[in-house]
């Protein structure tokens, strides 16, 4: 496998990624006594950070890897989308088609950290599904989209926030059948059997759990091969791509099944790992319809990514390399 040519073809790749974009806010401080007005510690406040979140952060994924990448979703008409919209310019990441709605607010999770652990999360957020018209006004930008600028892989990223309803999910699946687009998913529970008949469905352990009602812990080829089944019968998608925390990543297409385990890692933070494994995998299997290796490398993506504090996307130079250190025999 040669790494520095499929990594270079990264930029042919066209990525559109659809779903609830999040703020990210990170405080940052000392603590060093407790508050006499309640039991708490107090935080002296020394830096403070935004990052781009949620279905964001897929995007920001997806970029960092080289692709050209278009984010899409239904944002508030205030400061906080606006400080949102920024980061997506800074970033490289097309958000011509965003849409600011003044009956929205954008998502912001407020993240107070001190001595590396997360002290207080506070969320402003609204996670009431879309109206019909705001449903018709985002099909029409999709749509518009993928009339002048058609992508190669459309990603759905749903956090449960409203953007992607039952309506929306069923128009854009069609769109990409009829465009010819490669089409991933990473679900939440809200939503999790209205994905039907796309390419690739990436739950975690737990989702797949809760979504078909399974009591078992086991986690074995047999029984997640029992567990795509049950997912095929109700979605007839084409690949689950399921990750196992720890253990690791499973998946299964038409031709394969694998469970890949995890490489030791120093795990200091599981936020966004999701976000860059499903990023990962699309654009790996855009490029090469290699599920194998596209569940290899997210793999290792999704590990990397846990070393760090917080949010972050997949650095590329650093992704090639362990590919190159891991996978370099693969045939």
């Amino acid at each position: 496998m040669n790494f520095d040519q499929l990594f270079s073809s990264f930029t042919d790749i066209k990525v559109a990624v659809v779903g609830d974009v999040m703020l990210d806010t990170y405080m940052w401080g000392n603590v060093d006594r407790i508050s006499p007005e309640a039991p708490v510690p107090i935080v002296a406040l020394q830096k403070k950070e935004y990052r781009i979140g949620g279905a964001g952060n897929v995007a920001l994924n997806a970029v960092s890897l080289g692709a050209a990448t278009t984010i899409i979703s239904v944002i508030g008409d205030d400061e906080d989308g606006k400080q949102l919209s920024a980061l997506f310019e800074r970033n490289r990441i097309d958000c011509s088609y965003l849409i600011a709605s003044t009956d929205r607010i954008t998502t912001n999770k407020i993240r107070v950290i001190a001595r590396n652990q997360q002290m207080m999360r506070l969320d402003a957020e609204h996670t009431n599904d879309l109206d019909r018209l705001q449903e018709d006004v985002l099909i029409e930008k999709i749509t518009d989209y993928f009339n002048s600028n058609k992508p190669d892989v459309l990603i759905l990223e749903d956090y449960n926030k409203g953007v992607l309803t039952e309506r929306v999910i069923t128009a854009l699946i069609a769109l990409c059948k009829q465009h010819g687009v490669v089409t991933a998913v990473d679900p939440k529970r809200k939503n999790f059997f209205s994905f039907k008949g796309v390419d690739i469905f990436k739950p975690n352990l737990k989702e797949v759990k809760e979504g078909l009602n399974l009591l078992s812990d086991e986690v074995s080829e047999t029984s997640l091969q029992a567990i795509h089944t049950a997912l095929n019968k109700e979605l007839q998608h084409t690949i689950s791509l399921i990750t196992l925390s720890e253990k690791g990543i499973f998946f299964q297409s038409p031709q394969a099944h694998k469970i890949i385990p995890t490489h030791v890692r120093s795990i200091a933070d599981v936020s966004g790992a999701g976000d860059t494994v499903i990023a990962v995998a699309s654009l790996v299997y855009a490029a090469t319809k290699d599920i194998d290796l596209a569940a290899e490398m997210a793999n290792i993506a999704g590990g990397i990514v846990c070393e760090e504090v917080g949010t972050a996307a997949i650095d590329r130079d650093k992704l090639l390399e362990e590919c190159v250190l891991l996978l370099g025999s693969r045939e």
